[in-house]
């Protein structure tokens, strides 16, 4: 059989679950990156998550999966207290980090924030800011002036987020400039260049064509060597492609959790098969 990109990275997706499980039999498990209690979460009077308890793992990919409306990036931004931007949020429940409370009264939310990396929807550089620029921001605005770290960081960002050979001349140029999937990598280069400890990818590629996509996805994957990465996304395919672990929310509820390719041919729960054979989404 011929081997496209796609089946590629199901059998690297594969190899790796495969690699984990292995590995999980034949040693203590790693303290997962996350451990969440009995979380919700509510925007005035109104619920957006409910009663969620999951722990996500260290250095794996977690894919979030569910219709609409149904509270994946609400979860995902409590996980570096994003959601708290949002006017009349409130919390109830327990979210760990490592270990460490993120809600406890000492937890300083900026720096929370710089340990857990966020990358959004809709691709966001600086507009008044070059390549360059766009990158380092982020360290300059937590004090770093040395300019031989800075271009150290610029560069070693860049060649993770696979845009280095792309821009390396143009690094003067607008963020702006360059393409959308070019732009959607910039900020993944922002976000990893302060190195932050884990990424949030609250729907990456949704505004992409396919081939920025695919260039996405295989950043992904060359990502979670160094990072725990947890993505949301509304596209089934893409989470069953680029996840090692996929949990289903529905109506602010964590209905299932478990590996991606049980989740996707023998899921235990109902609603999670209906959902991912398209009875309803």
């Amino acid at each position: 059989m011929i081997e496209t990109p796609a089946t590629l990275r199901n059998s690297v997706a594969q190899e790796r679950t495969k690699s984990i499980m292995s590995s999980s039999e034949t040693e203590t498990p790693p303290r997962p990156a996350f451990e969440v209690s009995n979380l919700s979460i509510w925007y005035g009077e109104k619920p957006a998550v409910r009663d969620v308890t999951i722990d996500i793992p260290s250095k794996t990919i977690t894919a979030i999966i569910g219709p609409s409306g149904c509270g994946k990036s609400t979860f995902l931004r409590c996980l570096n207290r994003m959601h708290e931007l949002i006017p009349r949020t409130r919390i109830e429940g327990k979210v760990l980090f490592q270990g460490e409370d993120l809600y406890s009264t000492g937890s300083d939310p900026t720096i929370v924030r710089r340990r857990i990396g966020m990358v959004f929807q809709k691709s966001n550089p600086f507009p008044t800011m070059s390549i360059a620029e766009n990158v380092v921001i982020g360290l300059k605005l937590n004090g770093v002036r040395n300019r031989k770290l800075l271009d150290e960081r610029l560069e070693k960002s860049l060649r993770m987020a696979a845009l280095w050979d792309e821009v390396k001349d143009d690094l003067h140029k607008p963020g702006m400039s360059l393409s959308g999937g070019q732009q959607q990598r910039l900020c993944i280069a922002r976000a990893i260049a302060v190195e932050p400890e884990v990424l949030l990818m609250d729907e990456p590629a949704s505004a992409l064509d396919p081939i920025a996509t695919m260039k996405i996805e295989e950043l992904i994957h060359e990502l979670v060597a160094n990072y725990t990465i947890v993505i949301v996304t509304h596209n089934m395919q893409q989470a069953s492609r680029v996840s090692d672990r996929t949990a289903f929310f529905y109506v602010g509820r964590l209905i299932e959790f478990g590996e991606t390719t049980q989740i996707f041919t023998q899921p235990k729960e109902k609603q999670t098969e209906d959902y991912i054979t398209g009875r309803f989404g």
